[in-house]
């Protein structure tokens, strides 16, 4: 009985510590650096049995979506992945990957969701995968 009091004793003081544990909202930076937000943007390149987005239709999206709603500037990279679909059936897909620190100002939320809106209607897509995260930058 003394082992599990005593196994419970040191269980509570753990879980107590971790439940006082306050984890801060915006990460401690180094000299040089401020705290921001950064969004990831996974955009698909396949349409169905289409052929898939173009290089030229996705700088158009960008010069047309993008670019007006984050001026200040975004880095494109290009990917790929993965997922099982809805008949259980592996599907890859090529994508380009959109980084963006976003602003500190104005409601970039806003931005961010009207970007992804756009993609999926004019290239017919289900989603749009967002990561957004706080981040240290510098610039």
């Amino acid at each position: 009985m003394r082992r599990i009091w005593g196994a419970m004793a040191a269980a509570s003081a753990l879980l107590g510590g971790c439940a006082s544990v306050d984890m801060p909202e915006q990460p401690a930076c180094p000299v040089g650096q401020e705290p921001m937000r950064m969004a990831q943007m996974f955009f698909g390149r396949n349409i169905g049995d289409q052929p898939g987005v173009t290089d030229e239709a996705f700088a158009k999206f960008v010069d047309e979506e993008l670019t007006p709603r984050f001026p200040d500037g975004l880095t494109i990279l290009e990917g790929g992945g993965q997922w099982r679909g809805s008949e259980n059936k592996l599907i890859r897909e090529a994508a380009k990957i959109v980084l963006i620190v976003l602003p500190s100002r104005g409601d970039v939320s806003a931005k961010v969701e009207a970007a992804r809106s756009a993609y999926k209607t004019k290239f017919k897509q289900d989603s749009v995968l967002l990561l957004t995260q706080e981040t240290c930058v510098s610039f």
